[in-house]
C-alpha cells in the first residue's frame, strides 16, 4: 500500500467563470468538465487539466484572508516572463518575489481573487536541497568554535 501522488487539487471560488479564465488563459489549463446544473458534489464545479494535474474549481465562499499556504506548479525558467505577461493581461497582481539563494530556482507568485496563493516555480527538490546544503556548509565555516 502506498500513495502514488496527488489525485487532484480543489479550489473553492466565488466566481467559476473568472477562475476558468485564470486557469485557461493565464496558466494554459484545459477545461474538461462543467457540472452546470448536474451537481454531483457539494456545489457546481469545473474540472481542468494542467500538465498532468487535475484541478477543480468549486463554487463557494472564498478564503477570508491571504496567507503563504500555496500550490506551486513546475515550469521552465524561460517561461516565467510569458506567464507574467499572460497573468497581468488578465489583471492578476503578480507579487514581488521572496529573497532567493543561488541555485534554488526562480518563482513567480500571485493571488487569485479568492485569496489562493499560486507559485510558478522553476526548480526541483534536488536543486533546492543542494542549494541549502551549500548555504549550510558556508555558514558553518563562519561559526566560532
Amino acid at each position: 500500500m502506498s500513495i502514488r501522488g496527488i489525485s487532484h487539487v480543489t479550489f473553492v471560488v466565488a466566481d467559476l467563470e473568472r477562475t476558468a479564465r485564470l486557469f485557461g488563459e493565464g496558466l494554459g489549463a484545459r477545461e474538461v468538465y462543467d457540472s452546470a446544473g448536474r451537481e454531483h458534489s457539494i456545489s457546481r464545479e469545473k474540472f481542468f487539466v494542467l500538465g498532468d494535474l487535475w484541478l477543480v474549481a468549486m463554487q463557494g465562499a472564498p478564503l477570508a484572508d491571504r496567507s503563504y499556504r500555496h500550490v506551486a506548479f513546475a515550469v521552465d525558467a524561460a517561461e516565467l516572463p510569458g506567464y507574467r505577461q499572460r497573468l497581468q493581461a488578465l489583471g492578476v497582481e503578480v507579487l514581488p518575489g521572496r529573497g532567493r539563494i543561488e541555485g534554488e530556482g526562480e518563482s513567480l507568485y500571485f493571488h487569485d481573487d479568492d485569496n489562493h496563493l499560486f507559485e510558478l516555480h522553476a526548480g526541483t527538490l534536488d536543486q533546492r536541497l543542494a542549494a541549502y546544503a551549500v548555504m549550510d556548509a558556508a555558514s558553518a565555516q563562519f561559526k566560532p568554535d
